[in-house]
């Protein structure tokens, strides 16, 4: 039941775009069609769901005060949390880096369309994000720190293919010139982060 209310609070509640607004660059960026919002969307749930639990593990087994006490307890007063941000950084470049080289040899169409925006995942906010939100949390295990990684993809995925769908159809719409483009694209987001807060009056 825990992890069921973790990954429904990371879609929902805690949506990384609508609550957070972490990964607004890409966001806005890549979500002009629906087939490059679901390539980028589907990649942000692949790096945040292995992201998160590998640096959970590090967090925990490493890093934290006392967390070397497993390897001998000469260590148990090593304390390396000042290294948190560089090690969670260097782990998110290399899964990207992963991701970069599978789309490329696999999607070849996908990874023209989505451009630079592909390798800038790893310096997309909502993937840092992800990473410090499990630190601050203190999840009890790594089963709960995966949840919330791939809660928090999804509910970035849903994110933006909501948008790109709509930002297709409102194409042929009678947009005020002035509003066309990113204008009438951050007054949808704005309604919709709305709409998603009325997700925190729910009890779980």
């Amino acid at each position: 039941m825990e992890y069921i209310n973790i990954f429904v609070k990371a879609i929902f509640i805690e949506n990384m775009i609508f609550a957070y607004f972490l990964g607004m660059c890409s966001y806005l960026a890549v979500s002009k069609t629906v087939k490059t919002g679901v390539g980028l969307g589907a990649a942000v749930i692949f790096v945040l769901g292995i992201t998160v639990p590998v640096n959970y593990l590090m967090e925990n087994y490493i890093l934290k005060e006392g967390a070397m006490s497993w390897i001998s307890p000469e260590l148990a007063t090593m304390d390396l949390s000042f290294l948190s941000f560089i090690m969670f950084i260097a782990i998110i470049a290399a899964m990207v880096q992963l991701v970069e080289m599978a789309v490329e040899k696999f999607a070849p169409a996908l990874y023209a369309s989505l451009g630079i925006f592909l390798p800038l995942i790893a310096v997309n906010c909502s993937i840092l994000g992800g990473a410090l939100f499990m630190q601050e949390r203190q999840y009890a295990n790594i089963g709960e720190a995966t949840v919330f990684g791939l809660g928090s993809g999804v509910g970035w995925f849903l994110a933006i293919v909501a948008i790109a769908a709509i930002r297709e159809k409102i194409r042929y719409s009678n947009v005020p010139g002035p509003l066309r483009g990113l204008g009438i694209t951050f007054i949808i987001t704005g309604l919709m982060g709305i709409a998603f807060m009325s997700f925190m009056g729910i009890e779980l």
